[in-house]
């Protein structure tokens, strides 16, 4: 339930309310809105009728949450969140681009591709350090050095980095080096990894699972939310489906729906959903279409010889001409670049 506070609610009656709620075993979530503060309660265990509730000092009203998920819904927060690492701002008005290699392979392939996407734009820089593969034979990154070599080009760069965890070892060691945690397609609903994301202090950014309803990405995200991080990016990287054309199916509907059903940023990732770098671009601009935060795109120095996803990866020159080509679109929705 969503318990809606009165404007000149005083910090005792919140405190009341709260000791309330969490003695009939809900956990409370405090959001102080620009011209409101509501008290999301999650639980019901011993449910507390919304009456009792209204009857208490400073509180307006009470609201149902239908949606299973609870405190990720617009019912929860109206307003829009913005995470912010630094002077970034993730989910404002700016479009976020996060760019660069599938895999850290070596320091000077990570800082070529560093410097090549800063000059063009972006934001942040992506680069895995480890890498769940289809085939046990594949490259699987170079873990630890991959984060001290991404922790050390970002801050040469003075680009917000992200890398992907794949286990609760891996969150623990990569929080100590980058500015935020990638949570891929096959482990969205690791729950485990879930709820430690969610105690981890960094902001979260959680792909879409390979089949995965749009209810399932959500209840992926509520967990994280639920545990204590409100600082959650929705990503859209394309579904299996029947078609072969492509790595996966593009489901840009879930985008505007996605925006609808909560305040979250959301983000798509063109390259992993097509799988091919001459549709980066055009899906690129579709998403911003849209109505996506940002994009997250694979660039590589030279992609002939990347050791992960070459053949869906740019060159430098491709991915100045996309970022080139993003800008007018993006003023024409009313976002910036």
């Amino acid at each position: 339930m969503v318990v809606v506070m009165k404007i000149n609610t005083s910090a005792e009656q919140i405190a009341t309310l709260d000791k309330r709620l969490k003695a009939s075993g809900y956990q409370t979530h405090l959001i102080r809105g620009a011209k409101r503060i509501v008290i999301g309660a999650v639980g019901d265990r011993r449910p507390v009728e919304p009456a009792e509730l209204e009857s208490m000092p400073g509180v307006e009203k009470v609201l149902r949450i239908m949606k299973p998920y609870k405190l990720v819904s617009r019912e929860v927060q109206e307003t829009d969140t913005i995470i912010k690492i630094g002077g970034l701002e993730i989910g404002g008005k700016k479009l976020t681009v996060i760019a660069g290699p599938c895999a850290v392979e070596s320091r000077e392939q990570l800082l070529s591709a560093a410097q090549a996407v800063r000059r063009s734009g972006a934001n942040v820089l992506r680069g895995g350090a480890y890498k769940p593969r289809t085939s046990p034979y594949s490259f699987q990154g170079l873990e630890k050095e991959g984060l001290r070599l991404l922790a050390e080009v970002g801050a040469q760069t003075e680009l917000a980095t992200i890398t992907e965890v794949v286990d609760e070892e891996s969150l623990l060691t990569a929080v100590r080096y980058v500015d935020m945690v990638q949570i891929g397609a096959r482990n969205m609903q690791n729950f485990r990894l879930l709820r430690a994301a969610g105690k981890s202090g960094k902001p979260v950014l959680l792909k879409r699972g390979l089949s995965a309803t749009v209810e399932e990405w959500l209840m992926a995200a509520e967990y994280i939310v639920s545990s204590g991080n409100r600082e959650v990016i929705l990503c859209e990287r394309g579904i299996r489906t029947f078609e072969d054309s492509t790595r996966n199916t593009l489901d840009l509907s879930a985008v505007a729906l996605a925006k609808q059903l909560t305040h979250l940023p959301v983000i798509v990732d063109p390259s992993h959903a097509t799988g091919k770098r001459e549709l980066v671009g055009a899906m690129s601009r579709a998403a911003v279409a849209a109505g996506a935060d940002g994009l997250i795109i694979e660039v590589h120095p030279d992609p002939a010889v990347a050791l992960c996803d070459g053949p869906q990866s740019l060159d430098p020159g491709e991915f100045d001409a996309l970022m080139s080509g993003l800008r007018p679109l993006g003023a024409a929705v009313g976002r910036e670049l």
